[in-house]
């Protein structure tokens, strides 16, 4: 029986075992497959990275060598710079360095990458670089060489050692690795070079986004918790059963607020931001989830315009309109003497099962500059609406001021309408008759600009 009973099972175990060997073979390849292939991406990332570096330099330094009065060749360097530092913050995402502090390198490439950008959109003919941009282009240029030179040493150990980026990614892992790491050891020179260079004059664009995200410059008195705890109960109408939690952020910085969690008796919660100067309201989230869809298009956007006028956000008009898991959406933009203030804008969420309003975003609205006067078009409406496509259909028509590339606002003319099947707002210039901005509309926004005028 016992024989029978082995010639049986022998074959079986036997096929098995042979089995797990083919499978841990087959699982073994596949896993040194993918293994190889993220160290060729890797490497080829790194290698990348230094070339397109070299290239940066070599546009940085064309771009300054030509003369002053060479505008194409200027705005030539410029997009070519805008280009490859775009690339190079690509490749640096790239490679493993999660668990590096490389913040500096990229930021600094990003902010170069920005005002190669502004300043090659715009007319040099008109606009010529200024002693500023030319200085800051000379320092980009100082700087770049130094990064290469650094980088350069960090390729002839990867190349000479033939190091593999997998066991750097391993390293970082491990902080008591005994292993060479000259590699992370450079990486991070890198980093603590570019942190120590002295800053810049970006320009007035990298000047207004700072200036966006500070509270500095509110006016009113400084609010204490308690003051904002008293806010947030007004502001949410909430009784004696809710518990408030308020938090102060940034207390070391120029953005500081209070965040403010209120929670009633069943635990759902609702979350508020307030600046600590001023004591206005940043934003305002209660992130129920909403199951149905009962209310209309026009009931959602009175609900919306209510909510705005009792908390005195005054003189709004809806500009943009959307909706997603039965939510709806509206950005409202500031109306100054019949224009719209597009910078000054606030976005309310409506939910569409009984209206409550679910969130208020009006960080724009607090921390903008302030547009008192959107002033007077130089051009008609007439002559601005020459520079549109023949076969664009304008079905309204608005003054507006936006914000263009360079940050700055604009007074233009704005012009809704249709063409190839789509619907767009063209922003013609007011002074220069010149296309500024244009942006396509949504087809579940299309509702919105049928009663907006």
């Amino acid at each position: 029986m016992y024989a029978r009973l082995s010639a049986v099972l022998f074959p079986v175990v036997a096929i098995l075992f042979v089995g797990s060997l083919l499978w841990g073979y087959q699982e073994h390849q596949e896993k040194n497959a993918i293994l190889i292939k993220a160290e060729n991406q890797y490497q080829r990332a790194f290698h990348d990275l230094n070339h397109l570096m070299n290239r940066l330099q070599n546009e940085l330094g064309q771009t300054l060598a030509v003369s002053s009065a060479s505008h194409g060749m200027q705005r030539k360097g410029l997009v070519n710079v805008w280009r490859l530092t775009s690339q190079a913050q690509n490749e640096i995402n790239q490679l493993p360095l999660a668990m590096l502090p490389f913040n500096n390198a990229e930021t600094f490439l990003a902010r170069m990458s920005d005002f190669a950008y502004r300043v090659s959109i715009r007319d040099l003919t008109k606009q010529p670089l200024t002693k500023s941009e030319l200085k800051t282009l000379k320092s980009l240029y100082e700087k770049a060489s130094q990064i290469n030179q650094d980088l350069g040493k960090i390729q002839d150990q990867v190349i000479a050692n033939r190091i593999r980026w997998m066991d750097i990614e391993t390293m970082l892992a491990n902080q008591n690795s005994t292993h060479d790491n000259s590699i992370i050891d450079g990486l991070r020179t890198v980093e603590k070079q570019v942190s120590e260079y002295p800053e810049l004059d970006w320009g007035p664009s990298a000047m207004s986004a700072s200036q966006l995200l500070s509270t500095e410059g509110l006016s009113g008195k400084t609010y204490s918790e308690e003051e904002i705890r008293e806010k947030a109960k007004q502001f949410l109408g909430s009784g004696p059963q809710v518990k408030f939690t308020v938090q102060e952020n940034g207390a070391n910085s120029n953005y500081r607020t209070y965040s403010v969690v209120a929670e009633n008796e069943s635990g759902q919660q609702v979350h508020l931001s307030y600046t600590r100067k001023g004591g206005q309201l940043l934003w305002y989230m209660n992130p129920r989830p909403v199951q149905s869809r009962k209310l209309n298009f026009d009931t959602a956007r009175n609900k919306a315009a209510n909510f705005l006028a009792r908390h005195q956000y005054l003189n709004m008009t809806p500009v943009t309109y959307d909706e997603y898991d039965h939510v709806a959406v509206f950005s409202f933009a500031a109306v100054k003497n019949g224009v719209r203030i597009y910078p000054d804008k606030v976005t309310v969420r409506v939910a569409l099962d009984n209206g409550e309003i679910v969130g208020l975003q009006a960080t724009e609205h607090v921390l903008g500059t302030p547009i008192l006067d959107p002033g007077k078009p130089k051009i008609s409406r007439e002559q601005a609406a020459k520079g549109l496509n023949p076969d664009f259909r304008v079905q309204n028509y608005t003054l507006a001021v936006i914000k263009n590339d360079s940050g700055e606002p604009v007074l233009c003319h704005e012009f809704q309408g249709k063409i190839n099947g789509s619907s767009y707002r063209i922003y013609m210039n007011a002074t220069t008759g010149l296309e500024e901005s244009i942006e396509q509309i949504p087809d579940q926004a299309k509702a919105l600009y049928r009663i907006v005028k």
